[in-house]
């Protein structure tokens, strides 16, 4: 089940893609990553999701990641007297902690954390964006606001506030309980919604205690003013554009998403693209062509992975979705400038060991010819800095720890086996040899690079590099 590229796909299960023929389709049309979005669903439906992933993987031989995506604290305005208000443009309206329904010159608002951080001149965006309030005057329990825009607002629409840290972790009761549930279940990776700052990161690790990795997803502007420490803090990134485009104006997203995905990539952690990139396909059989040149521009970026959320949860045409993105990905670097653009942006390795031999594997194998570079690994991280190096190879990462195969799913270019670990360098030369040739990354007569650590299984060692040919 080789993949021909070196981006993956990440696909959201939900309504449209439960049943076990359409997960082993989307499997079979590309997918690296389930993703289970614990805003919806019942954990009964996650699980049973789950083990219909686990038999597949079990079945066709190749490690599958699942990442479970945290709903995070979700603002949203309380309920109207007419189920609905309409809100007029340059009328003053009031949020409040009051639980009496709203109309169209107030309506409630049962956050007190939001009241507490806001100031005079902060933009209140209601119902994704659509309504725009500026806040004249505020108190502990309430916000006098100007509508800047307006239009109609219905029950329990949502509530953002860009640029404004608000005193809320991004882990409430219901996370938690979906963590502990999702933890027990055996998920690789979890998302962090809502994060604002690194301790936020900080606090999901220590209720994780690496029971899987973190992919932090970058939705809230004010996170981006600690891009830096939280990108450190996290073993992966999403730029989630569906939130983040609506507390930023729709011009820096582009900006934002390069500047994000260039910065894990310096730090060599994976990044994940996600939102609206196929949107068009939850309800036609093709994407526009501005969709298909955003999933382009996100290859061209060098991004890790691209995701699919309602275009396969709900939508008519889930691995139609799948397949699209297969293809558009496939044809984007096959495209002789993709390199050019991939190897403009690649990074000056760090001053350890491990960023030296892979720096040096990824110029070996160029100069020689190879056919892949195979990486030794048992946390993962040689893999991970061999993927920093963008080579011009496939990467096969060999493991004896399946869920260090999982993890690495997501991984640019990563091809991940599960197998036991060498005995010695002879049997590593040996196992790498016949796993590129029986993964029909290598003919015989080929060679590849080899890099690991040695003594063997000792993780973050990585000081061995060998160039082998592949014989019999």
């Amino acid at each position: 089940m080789r993949r021909h590229r070196r981006a993956k796909i990440v696909a959201t299960l939900g309504p449209a893609s439960s049943t076990r023929d359409c997960i082993h389709a989307l499997f079979d049309a590309g997918v690296d990553m389930f993703r289970f979005n614990f805003s919806h669903g019942t954990h009964d439906e996650h699980r049973a999701r789950y083990d219909i992933v686990r038999e597949i993987e079990a079945e066709v031989g190749r490690p599958i990641a699942v990442m479970a995506d945290l709903q995070g604290p979700k603002l949203r305005v309380g309920e109207f007297e007419n189920g609905e208000a309409m809100l007029k443009q340059g009328n003053a309206f009031r949020l409040d902690l009051s639980p009496e329904r709203g109309d169209a010159h107030r309506a409630p608002l049962p956050h007190p954390e939001i009241f507490s951080a806001l100031e005079d001149g902060a933009e209140i965006l209601l119902d994704d964006g659509r309504i725009r309030l500026s806040v004249t005057s505020h108190g502990k329990d309430f916000a006098d606001t100007i509508v800047q825009a307006g239009g109609k607002l219905s029950d329990h629409k949502g509530v953002n506030l860009p640029r404004v840290a608000l005193g809320l972790s991004a882990i409430t009761s219901k996370d938690q309980r979906d963590l502990r549930f999702a933890l027990e279940m055996g998920v690789d990776w979890v998302a962090l919604s809502f994060v604002q700052r690194p301790d936020d990161v900080a606090s999901a690790r220590k209720l994780i205690a690496g029971r899987a990795s973190i992919m932090t997803k970058l939705e809230k502007p004010a996170a981006l003013d600690s891009l830096a420490e939280i990108i450190d803090l996290s073993d992966a990134i999403m730029v989630a554009r569906g939130d983040l485009g609506v507390e930023l104006a729709p011009e820096d997203v582009p900006a934002e998403q390069k500047n994000i995905v260039r910065a894990a990539r310096r730090a060599g952690k994976p990044v994940v693209v996600a939102t609206q990139m196929l949107e068009s396909m939850i309800y036609a059989a093709a994407p526009t062509r501005a969709e298909a040149s955003d999933v382009a521009t996100a290859v061209y970026d060098g991004a890790d992975g691209l995701m699919l959320s309602a275009e396969s949860a709900a939508g008519d045409y889930p691995v139609e979705s799948v397949a699209m993105m297969n293809r558009i990905i496939e044809r984007v670097e096959r495209d002789p400038a993709y390199r050019v653009f991939i190897e403009s942006q690649n990074y000056d390795p760090e001053s350890t060991p491990a960023d030296a031999i892979t720096a040096a594997a990824r110029q070996v194998a160029e100069t020689v010819h190879a056919a892949a570079v195979v990486t030794y690994t048992t946390s993962g991280s040689t893999a991970l800095r061999a993927a920093r190096e963008r080579p011009g190879v496939p990467i096969l990462a060999l493991t004896p720890e399946l869920q260090t195969a999982r993890r690495l799913a997501i991984v640019w270019g990563v091809h991940c086996l599960h197998t036991e670990d060498a005995i010695d360098f002879q049997d590593m030369v040996e196992k790498a040899c016949t796993a590129a040739r029986e993964q029909e990354f290598a003919r015989l007569g080929d060679r590849i690079v080899i890099t690991a650590g040695v003594p063997f299984g000792t993780p973050g060692s990585t000081n061995v590099l060998r160039i082998a040919w592949v014989g019999n």
